[in-house]
């Protein structure tokens, strides 16, 4: 009796099922990138800096000591935390996420990645975890240098409730960078054209688009991130915002219709951002063939 024939299709997915679970693949995959990231000293290179842009801030406020800031902690850590923090985001989802997927094809490691026996969701979402711990990781630094300053300053009352609430929405806002930063990076195969067009779009693009949406359309931006991440900010300001403000028209100076996103609509909008490109880069990534 002739012995059965295994095809490959059949053997790669019984190699598969060895492996574990899909979610198994993606912690060993995770683990296996973010090795990757010490080797290539990313880290150093993040918390680099982190450090450089801590020390900044840390010398220019003590050195200048404005009243305004370190007389009350809500402004201060809505100053410093709330847009330092964007630009800390945007500057780890470039250097964690920028080549996750571009850097396959531009280094012809992609062709032997595929050919183990991996699900390509495993592959995508195993990297996109990966960048995201790191991130985490580098976020959370600023966060700690952020707090110690207010330690200084504030001594126990450096710990404002709504420090809370404004790291959670900086955490989606991660998720949502991530997200378009895999998305381009799958689009694109070279590294380079992945980063400049996410550092580009997140640090001056969207912020011009939105002025001009608001300034020429004369309609609320809400399909526009930048416009969301304002909430990460916008947490530490008591009282919060109205949503539509029109300021009084003076003799030099048309009036003006003001919008602010509330807290909700812009966690549905970060949440958005991140479930659409997260989606579509899988999608790309799947239908890619490696040569």
């Amino acid at each position: 009796m002739a012995a059965p024939t295994v095809t490959p299709e059949l053997d790669s997915a019984g190699a598969a099922r060895r492996l574990g679970p899909t979610y198994a693949q993606v912690v060993k995959l995770s683990r296996y990138q973010i090795r990757d990231y010490l080797r290539s000293y990313r880290y150093i290179l993040m918390f680099g800096l982190v450090t450089i842009i801590g020390s900044i801030l840390t010398l220019a406020v003590g050195y200048y000591r404005p009243a305004s800031l370190i007389s009350d902690p809500l402004a201060f850590y809505g100053t410093l935390w709330g847009g330092g923090s964007v630009v800390v985001i945007v500057f780890a989802a470039v250097i964690f996420g920028g080549d996750a997927i571009a850097g396959e094809f531009q280094n012809k490691t992609g062709y032997f990645l595929m050919g183990l026996p991996l699900r390509r969701e495993a592959i995508y979402a195993g990297k996109y975890l990966a960048a995201l711990v790191a991130s985490l990781t580098a976020l959370a630094f600023y966060l700690v240098i952020l707090v110690a300053n207010g330690l200084y300053y504030f001594g126990g009352s450096a710990f404002p409730w709504q420090l809370g609430e404004s790291v959670v929405l900086a955490i989606v806002y991660l998720l949502a960078v991530l997200g378009a930063t895999f998305l381009f990076s799958s689009l694109f195969k070279t590294s380079t054209y992945a980063t400049l067009v996410v550092a580009v779009l997140f640090l001056f693009g969207f912020s011009i688009l939105q002025a001009l949406v608001t300034d020429l359309a004369k309609i609320e931006p809400w399909f526009i991130i930048s416009y969301a991440d304002s909430i990460i900010g916008n947490a530490f300001l008591n009282p919060y915002p109205a949503h539509i403000t029109v300021t009084t028209a003076t003799r030099f100076m048309p009036s003006e219709t003001v919008y602010t996103p509330t807290v909700a609509e812009g966690v549905v909008i970060m949440l958005g951002y991140f479930a659409v490109t997260t989606l579509a880069g899988l999608g790309l990534f799947e239908r890619e063939e490696f040569t």
